[in-house]
């Protein structure tokens, strides 16, 4: 639903249809592969233990396993916001994005078709 209505129509057009403010959060994260910091976490020997352990079981080095859970953590804690900030010169790519007309994608409208498996 594209707003051109302003001020308390908006409002009271949202309340209407019963949809949620939306709003949407950019993260610019820059890839510089070289460029690295340390951060230190402070665990207890047993919680180091079991994060040992995890990290043995997933082939790889304790720092490497806490770097990349730490950032999946931070990737859904980020994505389960309702409220987000796009910065003011990205709101116009945004509203092109969001503007555009739908892609039509052959294998997600097969799969809408599908029988869900739980239900099989």
């Amino acid at each position: 639903m594209r707003e051109t209505t302003a001020g308390d129509g908006v409002i009271r057009q949202r309340q209407r249809l019963k949809i949620p403010a939306l709003y949407a959060i950019v993260i610019h994260m820059t890839n510089t592969p070289n460029s690295t910091s340390v951060l230190s976490v402070r665990v207890n020997p047993d919680e180091r233990a079991i994060l040992e352990a995890a990290a043995a079981e997933a082939h790889t080095s304790l720092s490497d396993f806490m770097r990349r859970k730490s950032l999946e953590a931070a990737e859904v804690e980020m994505l389960n916001r309702s409220i987000v900030t796009i910065p003011a010169k990205d709101w116009e790519a945004f509203e092109a994005w969001v503007d555009r007309p739908a892609e039509a994608i052959p294998a997600l409208a097969e799969l809408a078709r599908r029988r869900p498996s739980w239900e099989q």
